[in-house]
């Protein structure tokens, strides 16, 4: 009998564990959302789509002459490009340091992103959040205007932009940015529109995800210095081979952060710019066995 009853409470016990175990919860039950866009860079701003750590972004941005101009110019791009290159590394998952070369007037531009919150499947965490500040140089040879030429502080500028993000469904994701921008002496010598010290705009960036490796793009950025036109822009994003290629039409030239508030920017439908975007994103660190 003694026999027995110890049978049963081993059996018993050991159904307890089972259950216990089927009880459990796992452990990666509140998984961040991933891809909410699909690179760095959503037409012309940042996003809040993070690097893995030690994983290298490079970016090449080139924005062509106005529509306008019709076949005989080749609908703006026997005007020439303004180009833009970016690199940006992952220092850890959640922040990030970057470098930019714009061509027009030669701007460099350092800036850093840190990624806040992330979004959760849960919706634990119903948004992304990150910032990204960024300081520049315009170093356009000025040497013609001799006593005039402006010294390195006079040439720096500094930029910053807050990025809240939620994508909504597979299909739909959308970000809003507050962004601003500074410049120490707003010199008319230098190629923008405003004259200013202190921009403020608001940008907005959508996604509408067509399948699984295309989507239509949207970017609108009104700028609250009232003497400004609007940034408005419309694209298409793929990827293929490892690249995320972004087409678009765009109302502004420029692609510096700074100069992206500051410069001028076309009338939508009738000053409307050809873009191109190519975003690449290269591993730097070891990779791990699976051995």
């Amino acid at each position: 009998m003694k026999k027995i009853l110890t049978v049963l409470l081993v059996c018993f016990g050991y159904s307890q564990s089972s259950f216990a175990q089927l009880e459990r919860k796992l452990a990666t039950e509140t998984q961040e959302v991933d891809l909410i866009f699909h690179a760095p860079r959503h037409i012309n701003l940042l996003t809040v789509e993070p690097l893995d750590e030690k994983t290298l972004h490079f970016a090449i941005m080139h924005t062509f002459g106005t529509l306008d101009g019709g076949i005989q110019n080749l609908f703006g791009l026997d005007n020439g490009a303004v180009i833009q290159f970016s690199f940006e590394y992952a220092l850890h998952r959640n922040f990030s340091l970057g470098m930019s070369r714009q061509s027009r007037d030669k701007m460099y531009n350092l800036y850093g992103r840190y990624h806040l919150l992330k979004q959760t499947q849960d919706d634990q965490m119903p948004i992304s959040l990150s910032i990204m500040g960024a300081a520049g140089v315009n170093t356009s040879n000025y040497q013609f205007l001799q006593e005039d030429n402006p010294n390195f502080a006079d040439r720096s500028s500094f930029a910053f932009q807050l990025m809240a993000a939620r994508r909504f469904s597979d299909k739909i994701s959308l970000q809003v940015s507050p962004m601003m921008a500074y410049f120490v002496d707003p010199n008319p010598i230098f190629l923008v529109q405003g004259d200013q010290n202190l921009y403020l705009a608001l940008g907005f960036s959508g996604k509408y995800k067509i399948s699984g490796k295309s989507s239509l793009t949207m970017q609108w950025i009104p700028n609250l210095n009232n003497d400004l036109r609007n940034n408005l822009g419309l694209g298409i994003d793929l990827e293929a081979g490892g690249h995320v290629f972004q087409m678009y039409f765009v109302t502004s030239q420029l692609l510096n952060e700074q100069y992206l508030l500051a410069g001028g920017n076309g009338t939508p439908g009738e000053q409307f710019r050809l873009g191109f975007n190519v975003n690449r994103v290269f591993g730097t660190g070891k990779r791990k066995s699976n051995w």
